[in-house]
């Protein structure tokens, strides 16, 4: 009796003696619903099992305006996230509101990366006009083109392994699109052109491949920039003048035509590849599918293009702890290290060593298109331009109905003009 007492005694010792192992909770703060959200999720859950010493206690808000309020509001009371996703395209507002820390190169290093390890093109976004970084990117996502190659078959459009090939400018685009229409499709060429974003995308996709920028030392539309807006959106209108694109098409509805098979083409971004993907495995899609960079159709090779990223918000008057930050950035290099599962949500890794993996090298049609990243065209350096910005608001109230014949081209490169330049003064 008196032994088992003594081995209950050391047992209890023993365990009092071991301390409990402390743990870190790292508040996160993201925008992702659909499978973005989903496959997010599955990440933090997957750090969360990997490290009993930190905790991601994570919250989803609205994509978009109230997100970006909300974080704005919360971060200067000192009630922000540890981290937080964040658009680089928003990056040169939140500078001017003051709200995002300095991601230094200690910081870097406890995350085990370097700014060598990003596309150079994503490394400049997340920085200011300085060069000091202030988001880490995660992801490169951009417009592509879906083809639905049922109405190419037989023409040159399509090369012996069944991808899309021959559209090296705008004539043979148009061609194409022409062709397809000849072959029955109603609608050759679907995108968003009755909301802000798929207008936007496309405009400044095509002002880009024109050399051309749209806010440049704050002047909107400087010099011959003006002229390549006209351009652009006369190029948008005269594709619904041949009845190629849809009038006032909604986000989903514009989908809904490409995959219903309504549609050759369809211009939206890569997160649309998951839903072609699916379908596909349904059997709910009827028609094969591809994916390619949007073709070079003007001068440059140049696309659209934004990322998701991770931002450390300011904390009030306070500062992180050294042990919290420390902790932040091991969730940060955890997740970049691990983004091929992101990847399979369409994106284009950010990170070097995970985009030139055989893992997302052999991922399709990703592969495919992922050169677009050394040529990825962010949007202007500007507080009223990235997501849910007066850019897009610009986008939605006047290029959209110019594209629909309710406003010359000019007209409209004249007003987006004005009511962007007061905004500025």
């Amino acid at each position: 009796m008196k032994l088992f007492k003594s081995m209950l005694l050391a047992a209890a010792t023993s365990a009092i003696a071991v301390p409990a192992l402390a743990q870190t909770e790292v508040v996160w703060w993201d925008f992702f619903v659909g499978g973005d959200g989903v496959r997010m999720k599955a990440l933090i859950d997957r750090f969360n099992d990997e490290h009993p010493d930190i905790t991601i206690n994570g919250t989803t808000s609205e994509w978009g305006v109230p997100f970006y309020t909300k974080v704005r509001t919360a971060a200067a009371v000192g009630q922000g996230p540890d981290v937080m996703t964040y658009h680089l395209s928003r990056v040169p507002l939140a500078l001017s509101e003051g709200i995002l820390t300095p991601i230094t190169d200690a910081d870097l290093e406890a995350a085990g990366l370097s700014t060598d390890d990003f596309f150079d093109r994503a490394v400049d976004a997340a920085s200011d006009e300085d060069g000091t970084l202030y988001a880490v990117p995660f992801d490169i996502h951009s417009i592509i083109l879906y083809y639905n190659k049922s109405y190419l078959e037989g023409t040159d459009y399509l090369d012996e392994d069944g991808m899309l090939t021959g559209i090296e400018s705008l004539e043979d685009l148009n061609a194409a699109l022409q062709t397809a229409q000849d072959n029955g499709s109603k609608t050759p060429l679907a995108y968003q052109t009755g909301g802000p974003g798929g207008v936007w995308r496309v405009f400044y996709t095509l002002l880009s491949q024109q050399g051309g920028t749209l806010i440049e030392d704050g002047e909107v539309l400087p010099g011959d920039n003006f002229d390549k807006a006209v351009r652009a959106i006369e190029i948008m209108k005269s594709w619904g003048d041949n009845g190629y694109q849809p009038e006032q098409a909604e986000y989903e509805a514009s989908v809904a035509m490409f995959t219903s098979g309504q549609s050759a083409f369809h211009l939206n971004g890569v997160w649309e590849v998951p839903t072609m993907t699916d379908m596909q495995e349904e059997g709910t899609l009827g028609f094969e599918w591809g994916a390619a960079q949007v073709p070079t159709l003007l001068d440059e090779e140049a696309t659209w293009a934004d990322s998701h990223a991770f931002a450390i918000p300011i904390q009030g008057n306070e500062e992180m702890s050294a042990e919290k930050r420390e902790a932040v950035m091991t969730v940060i290099g955890w997740m970049e290290r691990n983004a091929v599962s992101w990847a399979q949500a369409g994106h284009i890794p950010a990170y070097l060593p995970v985009a030139e993996s055989d893992d997302f090298l052999q991922m399709e049609p990703n592969s495919s298109y992922s050169s677009l990243a050394d040529t990825a065209a962010y949007g202007p350096r500007s507080t009223i331009a990235g997501v849910a910005s007066p850019v897009y608001d610009a986008a939605l109230n006047i290029i959209a109905p110019a594209i629909h014949g309710f406003l010359e081209p000019r007209q409209a490169a004249e007003q987006m003009q004005g009511e962007l330049q007061s905004l500025l003064n």
